[in-house]
């Protein structure tokens, strides 16, 4: 054993990143991040967008002014409204929101080859089915073989090349190592891991718990109250994620406990300044339209109260979330009602039985 395991270890060693034909597909934050982040590795990328009219703004001004002001692309960074493009990437990267994600990939269709890595770095479900968003494409794209990237990663960090680190996942080990070998770079760690049921699930469900967070901040209560928050609520996450296949370990590492500190403490996070809003008595849908956009967790709180009521697992943070966001449950009278619920054990096989 000790052997196969110096053996991966070498071959991993000896893998040497190579420069990619890159396309990303989605010119919003992560997306324009990630192009800026590629072309100064010496990638060749081109950013999509379905817009024509944020193409040319990016086009005259080489910046993202809302979303990532003082961050100018490259030269060598392509822009383009056409997804001809796709034809020839050896690497395409899918950085569109979730809800975007369907439609994208059928556009893609008569586009790909059958060699096609797609990197998927949007966190959600699809609404309605629930199903994971690498479902989602595998469904348009059969033959793509699918790679969830996905980590703690504010767009806004990556793009200054602040140090972060994420995981690529796929049920094809060799495009998960591809996605690796292609992206990483001293300030951008890769680490892969097998179970992208765990890794998808842990980056949906957190944004969850950063509303919870973020509602807790806007009633002005304390440290405790949002320590509770995360903890209880990264338990819950686990939970759902292992009633649905996925490993138990995978919530405690990047995708996880990281992805939720991440979410549950930042200003960058919306769905926690959505959260704050809340708190503070914003009606739901004032706040949606204050922030301006996309608040991934606003659907993700429909979507894991549904899966929590099909799979039969308690999700009470979660279920305090839904109340308050679609059943007029006023955010004060929410935390009541978690800290006044029964008594029960923190772990679910308690020793003393």
């Amino acid at each position: 054993m000790a052997r196969k395991i110096k053996s991966a270890k070498r071959k991993s060693a000896q893998r040497v990143s190579k420069l990619a034909n890159i396309v990303i597909l989605g010119s919003g934050g992560w997306g324009t991040a990630l192009a800026v982040m590629t072309a100064k590795s010496g990638h060749s990328v081109t950013l999509w967008s379905p817009f024509e009219e944020e193409i040319a703004e990016l086009s005259q001004t080489r910046e993202h002014k809302k979303l990532l002001p003082g961050i100018i692309l490259p030269p060598e960074i392509a822009l383009t409204t056409s997804l001809d493009m796709a034809l020839g990437a050896e690497l395409l990267i899918l950085a569109v929101p979730s809800f975007a994600v369907r439609q994208t990939a059928r556009r893609l269709r008569e586009r790909l080859s059958d060699v096609t890595v797609i990197a998927n770095v949007a966190k959600g479900l699809e609404e309605g089915r629930l199903i994971r968003l690498s479902e989602v494409i595998e469904e348009e794209l059969p033959s793509a073989r699918v790679v969830a990237l996905s980590g703690p990663s504010h767009a806004e960090e990556v793009a200054r090349g602040i140090p972060t680190s994420v995981v690529s996942s796929s049920r094809h080990g060799s495009a998960a190592e591809l996605v690796q070998d292609t992206l990483m770079n001293p300030c951008f760690r890769i680490y892969t891991n097998p179970d992208i049921v765990g890794v998808e699930l842990g980056g949906a469900l957190k944004n969850v718990m950063a509303l919870a967070a973020g509602v807790s901040d806007g009633l002005g209560l304390g440290d405790n109250t949002k320590a509770m928050l995360m903890t209880r609520g990264l338990s819950e996450m686990a939970r759902l994620g292992v009633a649905m296949g996925a490993r138990r370990e995978t919530f405690a590492g990047l995708t996880g406990v990281g992805d939720l500190v991440v979410t549950c403490t930042s200003m960058h996070s919306r769905n926690r300044r959505f959260g704050i809003m809340v708190g503070e008595g914003v009606p739901p849908k004032e706040a949606l339209e204050r922030v301006g956009q996309t608040v991934e967790g606003y659907k993700a709180t429909l979507a894991a109260h549904e899966l929590a009521k099909r799979k039969g697992i308690e999700m009470p943070i979660t279920e305090c979330c839904h109340r308050v966001l679609y059943g007029g449950l006023s955010p004060r009278n929410g935390m009541y009602a978690l800290m006044t619920r029964p008594k029960t054990h923190e772990v679910e096989e308690h020793p003393w039985f």
